[in-house]
């Protein structure tokens, strides 16, 4: 039977109709499997995976390979958003012995979950070179019946040269300025000069390397670090990876300049460019970036948002397209007869102007993907505006697509963060709301009565699966952030609890180093541990961020000495592979930088001069710095005490390394120490 009608992944639940007889993630398959004789067909995936759904309809929708499956296999499916570590796990067995990867994941494994056949998207007839999915089920049935040993032999020794494979070195020390200058010039080495981003197609958004290149800048003053951040940046927001209608973006563009996405839109995407557009305004005062950070907020909140208060993980790439097909795109793309259909003659041509559609199409079968191309024409605002509007409308009316509705801890913590930020610089208490909606979730449903995190929910519903080192570093990023926006010592808190975890459960105490699964987590064929960058920051450069944010908070030796062991792999890896240690670079420049301490004192929390001092040190741009308001020497946060006033009026009190300038009641003084290198 299958056995997936009561998981809480929309993945599984998409699977749960499939005649393949599948089971989830559990000790009872590979019992099953033990006891049977069977090898196990591991397929991990995730719900807005366009070849994922390709497979699916191709192989486990069809009877005929479900039956072969059911009699010679133990078949389990795994949603790779609520299995991280499984996911990594097998994906690195699956790019050591192909030397590629990507989803749908197909892996063989034995009884005892050892990996000994691999592979990705397998088609129902021989295709380019790639063997049927039937011919390769039979080829491994064949050689379980008749080569049994071997297969044991060989699944053995894939997971002891697994066992073997170990972290880069970790330096004992946290980078430098040699090393972030390094790391700089790696990246500008990489960097595409004409279109934006870093290397070829496909291009993904590199959120983790802009704030690296924001905060670089603000540091030192680099002005082509800045400069890379702001084309790269003007580039995505240009072009149809970014949803001009609606905002938000794909989840990456298959091409060079940024024309034609993938269309998923993804949600720790979407809150990382959030934060990285507001901190671009912050740092420039772009007007671009405060419509791209304001347009892509509100896409999360009217678009992702649950009825719970959190956020879900993803829109699907595919929607009907009207004729009953699943289609990439077709929620999206548009043509100039459908333009001037909805528009009329003479505002649709306007639109085919401004928005870059051809008569021959940029995307497939003479459709065009909505970009904003550089003219010299100046457009009347108005018009455009009407324009966005009524095609919004129109496009409203199309069947839309899939909504993967779970709620991933990680990817709310981030999204908290991007609200939380952006809501305040732009002064949209509504968006600051949307993030107390969603911590408050992460608290009541997430969080147990030990402060452990679970991976996701659903409906309000708690998943089975213990969160990994990404949920708790960035749920507390998220609750950091809010802190230091809304006044609230409890968030501080929150994290606290949550990072104390990552001290006692997820990191080595002999080198620093940490794990992407806790010391009690179940134990896997490896315990997964990486450190670079994928599409989210590493778990283990966002702890280390985390870390020494609530270090500045409180003054935690424990926790600054954790980050900056932590911080000794970005030593080693940063001026080697700077696009894919992004994070942990702009973790070290806050390290340099001290971060710094900012206590803002007042009488009320609403005092008109004490809110004005509070957005002053919001808006501030030294890399990481902290901030905490609230009462004269109050107690809410562990900055304030001993703060008091200055004759009378509100202050700001500012400090690193153990030094604090004299505080000061003038919000631009502040801006200014802050801005100051």
């Amino acid at each position: 039977m299958n056995r997936l009608a009561h998981e809480t992944s929309p993945y599984l639940l998409q699977h749960a109709d499939n005649p393949v007889h599948w089971w989830p993630w559990s000790a009872e398959a590979f019992d099953e499997a033990r006891t049977a004789g069977k090898p196990v067909l591991l397929s991990v995936g995730y719900s807005s995976c366009h070849w994922c759904h390709v497979m699916a309809h191709e192989s486990f929708e069809d009877q005929e390979t479900a039956d072969y499956l059911n009699e010679h296999f133990v078949s389990v499916k795994v949603d790779r958003e609520e299995r991280p570590d499984v996911d990594a796990v097998y994906m690195e067995a699956v790019q050591a012995a192909t030397g590629q990867g990507g989803w749908p994941m197909t892996v063989f494994l034995t009884p005892d979950a050892e990996p000994f056949y691999f592979g990705t998207y397998f088609p129902p007839a021989p295709r380019h070179g790639m063997p049927s999915f039937r011919q390769v089920l039979e080829g491994v049935r064949q050689a379980w019946d008749t080569r049994r040993d071997e297969v044991s032999e060989v699944a053995g020794k894939i997971v002891r040269d697994l066992a073997q494979r170990e972290i880069v070195q970790q330096a004992p020390q946290p980078p430098g300025e040699p090393e972030l200058a390094q790391a700089l010039l790696g990246l500008t080495r990489e960097y595409d000069p004409q279109r934006g981003g870093f290397g070829g197609a496909p291009k993904f958004p590199p959120s983790m390397a802009l704030e690296f290149l924001l905060r670089h800048h603000a540091r030192t003053g680099a002005e082509g670090a800045l400069q890379m951040a702001q084309d790269t940046c003007e580039r995505m927001a240009r072009g149809g990876i970014y949803d001009q209608l609606g905002g938000g973006f794909a989840r990456y563009s298959v091409d060079r300049d940024w024309i034609v996405p993938h269309f998923e839109k993804m949600l720790y995407d979407n809150a990382l460019l959030c934060r990285v557009y507001a901190h671009l305004w912050r740092a420039t005062g772009s007007e671009l970036a405060r419509r791209v950070a304001l347009e892509t907020a509100d896409f999360l909140v009217r678009e992702l948002r649950t009825q719970e208060g959190g956020f879900a993980s993803a829109l699907d790439a595919d929607s009907d397209d009207g004729s009953g097909r699943h289609v990439e795109g077709a929620y999206y793309v548009w043509t100039p007869e459908r333009l001037r259909a909805v528009l009329g003659d003479a505002d649709g041509d306007l639109a085919v102007q401004y928005f870059g559609v051809t008569d021959e199409g940029t995307f497939e079968h003479g459709w065009s993907v909505l970009q904003l191309p550089q003219t010299d024409r100046v457009f009347d605002a108005e018009e455009i505006a009407s324009i966005r509007e009524r095609l919004l409308a129109e496009r409203a009316e199309r069947p839309a697509p899939g909504r993967d509705d779970k709620v991933v801890a990680a990817w709310n913590g981030l999204t908290v963060a991007a609200l939380a930020e952006t809501g305040a610089y732009f002064d949209r208490p509504d968006l600051i709301e949307a993030a107390l909606g969603a911590a408050d979730l992460l608290v009541r449903v997430h969080l147990d009565e030990h402060a452990r995190l679970a991976r996701t929910s659903k409906d309000g519903r708690v998943g089975p699966n213990a969160g990994v080192l990404e949920d708790y570093a960035d749920v507390a990023e998220g609750f950091l952030a809010l802190a230091s926006v809304t006044g609230e010592g409890v968030w501080l808190d929150f994290a606290g609890l949550l990072l104390g975890h990552v001290l006692d459960r997820f990191t080595d105490p002999e080198t620093g180093a940490l794990f992407d699964t806790a010391s009690d987590a179940e134990q896997l064929i490896r315990r997964p541990q990486d450190p670079t960058d994928n599409a989210t920051p590493s778990g283990w450069t966002a702890a280390a961020g985390a870390l020494l944010g609530y270090a500045a908070h409180t003054g935690s030796e424990a926790h600054r000495t954790a980050a900056e062991r932590a911080l000794g792999v970005v030593k080693t890896l940063g001026p080697r592979v700077p696009r894919f240690i992004g994070w942990g670079l702009a973790v070290a420049e806050a390290l340099l930088d001290g971060p710094r301490e900012v206590a803002v004192v007042g009488p009320d929390p609403a005092d008109a001069r004490t809110t004005a001092l509070h957005r002053a040190a919001l808006l501030g741009t030294a890399p990481g710095a902290v901030v905490a308001v609230g009462a004269a020497e109050g107690d809410e946060f562990p900055l304030l005490a001993g703060r008091p006033l200055v004759a009378g009026q509100p202050a700001a009190y500012v400090c690193r390394h153990f030094t604090c300038d004299a505080p000061t009641t003038d919000p631009e003084r502040l801006r200014d120490v802050l801005n100051h290198r």
